[in-house]
């Protein structure tokens, strides 16, 4: 795939347009950035601060940047010009345009805002760069009898907002900087900068640019190396942060980017991993009405990479995968995000109210790693757990370059309780294999058996080409493709409100077009996979990550 020289941010050249295709005879036209866009006047130092920052800088650039890195080129994963090119490249906020251009007809019931998170650096970046190491961005269109609004903002996190004080990059990059000697040297260049109190490491790190949930009134945006924070929906449609939320103080610890909600209970369930110290894994639960459970230990022998679980009516599924941490790979001048090949994957079920972690029972499914997972539910019948994941080869190859090619295959994972044995399918037959990743099922039967999922074709990898409505019983497939030069993202399923056919309602889905420079919101029918509408968004909205529907009535009690 070939990518244009990586954009400049905005923030940095607020007068620069980023270019998201060939160069044309086009008349471009800069954007104007927010004044939150703008790095701020400048940190309130003392002279000693002062002196302290100009040296730790000058280290910077002559030894970590001159010597470290310069000698060692980036590879794909973290070249910015590979992971921030084209309509991969950051936008600056836009305020609520209201009346949007509106071809085909809204269906009457969708009324509420679709948000969608995304990764959106701020700053240039002055090293490697992954496409996940972005400061958080939620794009929103609100639709209301017919008309939609379209708005975006930065989540103003602890790291973004202390980045423009100072204004440049100072937090480092989780996966594109912290690998080999130059990682460990960021590592110590952040340490000390924390020891000058140039920055403040203690009110969080994260960027807040994966995950979105709505709970207990509150939409939250997570990564999974921080709290979440909170953010407000303003009745113009705009989106304010609240600020990083601890459940009234009740969360101690980080939050992986997709907590569950069951949609029966209301409850949501979770887990927290740590990198460094043990427990390297905690599960816990919130009630509906915010109030956190004790947090369980649930012991693992090395700290592993969690994206993503599942639940089913009364389990919790738990992976533990070949992805872990190994720190000591730095040294050695790796990534301390590595493959162990010599490790068996395998599932946890743990019962959603266990009293402590020894009554999960581990079943092992030897070479998977699903980054995502669907669904999950159980077959009381054949004492069996049926998991719904889509299984990515080579299993690091998001965070490690790699000559092989990127396969994520939709899968059935049965783990018998009673035996404890895996047994596992591709849904869908070899001829039609596409790669199927970011998506979802009717979110009022998560943790119960469901016949379809929604799913993003991601080819050519990493865009996305279009999405599948995959029928899980008998792996039929059927593909909205988005057209030449057009790629979207993920798809969500909006339900019609009370219906009893688990396909009766609206794909929505951002889209790109990447010749006329142009984006837009569809509105595509599940049942019968015909596009409904189309509204006109007025800016560039880049490729991102995952996103929820907020019905109207919800937010009437926005906290």
């Amino acid at each position: 795939m070939h990518c244009p020289s990586a954009p400049r941010s905005p923030s940095y050249i607020p007068s620069q347009y980023i270019e998201t295709q060939p160069k044309s005879n086009k008349v471009k036209q800069p954007r104007v950035p927010s004044e939150k866009n703008k790095p701020g006047a400048g940190p309130n130092w003392n002279i000693f601060q002062k002196v302290a920052a100009s040296a730790l800088d000058t280290l910077e650039e002559a030894f970590i940047s001159n010597v470290l890195e310069k000698t060692q080129p980036l590879p794909k994963t973290t070249d910015p010009e590979v992971q921030i090119a084209g309509n991969f490249a950051p936008v600056t906020e836009q305020p609520p345009t209201h009346n949007l251009p509106v071809t085909g007809r809204i269906p009457p019931f969708i009324s509420g805002v679709y948000v969608r998170n995304g990764a959106n650096p701020h700053m240039e970046p002055t090293a490697g760069h992954h496409l996940f190491d972005g400061d958080g961005m939620v794009h929103a269109v609100q639709i209301n009898k017919g008309k939609a609004s379209y708005a975006c903002r930065f989540t103003e996190t602890e790291r973004l907002r202390q980045e423009r004080v100072v204004g440049r990059p100072v937090f480092p990059k989780a996966i594109g900087e912290l690998h080999g000697h130059s990682g460990i040297a960021r590592l110590l260049l952040f340490f000390a900068r924390g020891l000058f109190q140039l920055v403040d490491p203690s009110h969080g790190t994260g960027v807040a640019n994966a995950g979105l949930v709505y709970f207990n009134d509150r939409l939250l945006a997570m990564s999974e190396d921080d709290l979440p924070y909170q953010v407000r929906i303003t009745p113009s449609g705009d989106l304010e942060t609240v600020g990083r939320y601890n459940f009234d103080g009740q969360l101690d610890s980080t939050m992986i980017a997709h907590p569950k909600v069951d949609p029966v209970t209301k409850e949501m369930f979770s887990l927290s991993y740590d990198v460094i110290k043990k427990p390297y894994l905690k599960y816990f639960s919130i009630s509906p009405d915010g109030q956190k459970s004790r947090d369980m230990e649930i012991p693992l022998d090395q700290p592993t990479m969690i994206h993503d679980f599942a639940i089913t009516e009364n389990y919790v599924i738990v992976p533990d995968q070949q992805v872990v941490f190994k720190l000591q790979e730095m040294i050695r001048g790796g990534s301390p995000m590595v493959l162990d090949k010599e490790k068996t994957s395998r599932f946890g079920v743990l019962p959603k109210y266990a009293s402590d972690a020894s009554e999960i029972k581990w079943v092992e499914v030897p070479d998977c790693f699903c980054f995502h997972f669907w669904n999950a539910w159980e077959e009381p019948e054949t004492e069996e757990v049926v998991v719904i994941g889509s299984c990515m080869t080579p299993a690091d190859s998001i965070f490690n370059e790699s000559e092989e090619s990127l396969k994520s295959i939709l899968t059935e994972i049965r783990l018998n309780l009673r035996t404890g044995k895996s047994t596992r399918r591709p849904i869908i037959s070899a001829a039609e294999q596409i790669n199927l990743e970011v998506g979802m099922v009717n979110k009022n039967m998560l943790g119960r058996r469901t016949r379809y999922a929604y799913l993003a074709i991601a080819e050519p990898w990493p865009k996305v080409s279009g999405f599948a409505k995959v029928d899980l019983l008998t792996g039929k497939v059927e593909k909205y493709i988005y057209g030449d030069s057009r790629f979207g993202g993920e798809p969500c399923f909006v339900p019609r409100p009370n219906s009893k056919r688990e396909d009766d309602g609206y794909i929505l889905t951002y889209v790109h077009d990447e010749r006329a420079s142009e984006s837009e919101l569809l509105i595509v029918n599940a049942a019968d996979m015909r596009l409904e509408a189309t509204v006109k968004l007025p800016s560039r909205v880049p490729y991102g990550f995952h996103g929820t529907f907020i019905e109207s009535k919800e937010l009437e009690n926005q906290a």
